[in-house]
This record gives structure tokens, C-alpha cells and sequence, in this order.
């Protein structure tokens, strides 16, 4: 087996490898956390290399669907689970929000792939939540606003912008003048991203290992929520799906499970009180773990028709 499809099938190892090494082996210092922008922003580049911008908008015939899907995904979802758990835990309650505000992860078409879901809705699922994302995610925490929260909305937009536009320009730019030699080395872009992805788990499990550690009961309470959150994910997204077939389903419930948390690994790092960076990072815990239950619920379901 070739080491690109060795990674790519044992994506999930690699990455609960990066959680476990941050914590028993950490190396942290500013100049590993100053890497986790252009480490997203490369990730983003690649995974655009494979997608033609303009061919996915110009097959989303059905933007009743996209729109409903982008608002319930980037706005409703994340509000209605920041004023419920806002209730009894306010620092869960703006780490679930900014999880949740994020657009689509960018691995969601091989994660759907996985599954056998349909990759081109998937695709075009993370297209529109990720060109989106700069104007929906400081809105939600401007019309949230509240004592505490240390993020200005303005340079939110700025960051997002820069870091999802700038790929998206350059991937297309390369694409147009390098087709070729891209056309060569695209088999290798979703094992090269798995890789970069552990090694941002990796540095961000690092910079929080010793909070993680000196409280160690109250995050393994927070990964049960955690848990309880992305398994909730799984459960609104087969809902959102319900006019869609088999594979349309599967790809709408990853949309809404799984989301980009390197995205909001970055900004907690950039804007929020460590609390909320911890969070993010225990987020990996269920991302990295449910993919296989959901795909034995999947092939069961299948079994018994």
C-alpha cells in the first residue's frame, strides 16, 4: 500500500497521535504557535487545488437548499446551542459557538467519501460555508455580545478573509497555469493535509498541556460535553437532509458534524482566553473518533433495506 492511501485510510491514528504526543511530549514556544495561520491557510490552498471555484457555483442549481443549509449551518445551529448551554456554563457556551461557526471542514469530501456519501454536495457545502464565514462568524459574536469576550469582530472578518480568499485566488491562479503538474501530485494533497493537520493538533495540544493536566476532571467533563455536542451534530444534520437520497444525507450530517477546527484552533489562539483554546482542542477528541461509529450506523442501516 502506497504511504499516500495508508494515511489517508488511517487518517483517525494520525491525528489522535498528534493529541497524545502534544500531551506526553510537548514542545511549545511562539514560533510553533505562529505557524498555525500559514499551516491553515496551506491546508486551505491545497484542498482548493482539487476543486474548480467556479465549476461548483455553477453546478448549485438548488440554492433554496444551499441557502437554507449555509443559514442553518453558519448562523441558527450555532445560536441555538451558545443560548442553551449558555445557561448553566458560559465559557462551553462560546467555545461551542465559535466551533460550530465555522464553515465546513475541509476534509469533509474525503470524510464523506469515507462514507460513501456524495462528494459533490459535500464540496460545495464547504465552498459556500468557508466563503461565508468571514461575514457570518463576527456577526454571531457581535450580536452575542458580552463581558469577557476579547474578540473584535472587525479583525475576525480581516483574518477570516485573509485566510480563506488567499487561497482560494491562489489555488485557482496555480490551477490555471500549472494544471499539469497539479493533475500529477493531486493524489498526494489529502495525505499531505492529514499530516499538517496532526501537527497542528500537535501544537496546540502542547501549548495547553499543562492546563489540560492540573484539571484533569474538569476537562474530562468537557469532553463528554464535547462528545454530546458533535454526536447532537450528527443527529440535526440527517435531519437537515431529509428531502435528499443515501449519499446526500450522509454528506449534509458530515457538513454539520464535522467543522473546520483547525480554523477555530487558529483564532482561539488569536482572540480568546485559554479556556476557549482548550476547548478547541479537546474538540479534535470527538472529530477524530465518531467518523467510525457513524459509518457502522450507516452500513447497518444500509444492511437492513
Amino acid at each position: 500500500m502506497k504511504l499516500s492511501l495508508f494515511i489517508e485510510k488511517y487518517f483517525w491514528a494520525f491525528l489522535i497521535l498528534g493529541l497524545l504526543l502534544g500531551l506526553i511530549a510537548p514542545v511549545y514556544n511562539d514560533f510553533l504557535m505562529l505557524l498555525l495561520k500559514p499551516l491553515l491557510m496551506i491546508m486551505l490552498f491545497l484542498v482548493f487545488l482539487k476543486t474548480d471555484v467556479a465549476q461548483i457555483f455553477t453546478k448549485i442549481r438548488n440554492y433554496r437548499q444551499m441557502t437554507f443549509l449555509a443559514l442553518s449551518f453558519m448562523i441558527v445551529i450555532p445560536l441555538l446551542l451558545f443560548f442553551t448551554i449558555n445557561i448553566f456554563d458560559q465559557t462551553l457556551a462560546v467555545g461551542v459557538l465559535l466551533l460550530t461557526s465555522m464553515p465546513a471542514a475541509v476534509a469533509s469530501p474525503a470524510l464523506t467519501d469515507i462514507v460513501k456519501g456524495n462528494i459533490a454536495l459535500s464540496t460545495s457545502i464547504v465552498m459556500i460555508t468557508s466563503i461565508i464565514a468571514p461575514l457570518t462568524v463576527p456577526f454571531l459574536f457581535w450580536l452575542i455580545q458580552f463581558e469577557g469576550l476579547s474578540v473584535n469582530p472587525w479583525l475576525l472578518f480581516k483574518d477570516l478573509a485573509v485566510v480563506i480568499i488567499v487561497p482560494v485566488i491562489a489555488s485557482q491562479v496555480i490551477k490555471r497555469y500549472l494544471s499539469q503538474s497539479i493533475t500529477k501530485k493531486i493524489h498526494l494533497i489529502t495525505s499531505v493535509n492529514i499530516i499538517i493537520l496532526s501537527l497542528m493538533v500537535y501544537i496546540a495540544m502542547a501549548s495547553q498541556r499543562d492546563v489540560i493536566l492540573s484539571d484533569f476532571s474538569g476537562v474530562l467533563w468537557h469532553i463528554f460535553l464535547l462528545y454530546v455536542v458533535s454526536i447532537l451534530l450528527h443527529f440535526i444534520g440527517h435531519f437537515l437532509g431529509f428531502t435528499e437520497d443515501r449519499k446526500g444525507k450522509i454528506a449534509i450530517t458530515i457538513s454539520s458534524a464535522y467543522k473546520n477546527n483547525g480554523m477555530a484552533i487558529v483564532l482561539a489562539v488569536l482572540y480568546f482566553e485559554p479556556a476557549i483554546l482548550v476547548l478547541m482542542v479537546l474538540s479534535e477528541l470527538p472529530w477524530n473518533t465518531l467518523l467510525v461509529p457513524y459509518r457502522k450506523v450507516i452500513q447497518y442501516k444500509q444492511q437492513k433495506k
